[in-house]
């Protein structure tokens, strides 16, 4: 079985996000960085029967609202958050259970292995500045404060 050409698919994926958009009534956008396949496959699962995840290109997902925002105007206040690698969870239930069914597969190690590399690119600079900020009141001395209270 062979994949549809790239007309085709996106002939489908428009259908399938205007269908989505209106058949629910609320929808998170969420980010997907550092996001493993199975923690996706996970989240899926989680959510079944609840919920539905659309990933997609977003320049796709933008041509999609606006072609829709005739019929539903709201649709714009979507776009400005299209960005990066971010998909849609559409859901009818509270937005709330659907929020703590993705926290629970959220993967603590995956922030830790982005966040180390980024404080170990910002102690560098920390670094620097702190040394700066040492030269300058070295420099000045306690005469030249800038006071002028006592001239």
């Amino acid at each position: 079985m062979g994949r549809e050409d790239k007309a085709t698919w996106k002939s489908n994926y428009f259908t399938k996000i205007i269908q989505l958009l209106d058949e629910y009534p609320k929808c998170f956008i969420v980010g997907a960085d550092n996001v493993g396949s199975t923690q996706m496959q996970q989240i899926r699962i989680s959510l079944r029967g609840h919920s539905i995840v659309l990933m997609g290109k977003n320049t796709m997902m933008r041509k999609a609202i606006k072609d829709h925002m005739d019929t539903n105007p709201a649709l714009e206040k979507l776009l400005p958050h299209i960005k990066g690698n971010v998909g849609f969870v559409f859901t009818r239930g509270d937005l709330v259970d659907v929020r703590d069914k993705l926290l629970e597969n959220k993967d603590p190690s995956k922030f830790a292995a982005v966040a180390a590399p980024a404080a170990a690119a910002a102690a560098p600079a920390a670094a620097a500045a702190e040394e700066k900020k040492e030269e300058k009141e070295d420099s000045e001395s306690d005469d030249d404060m800038g006071f002028g209270l006592f001239d």
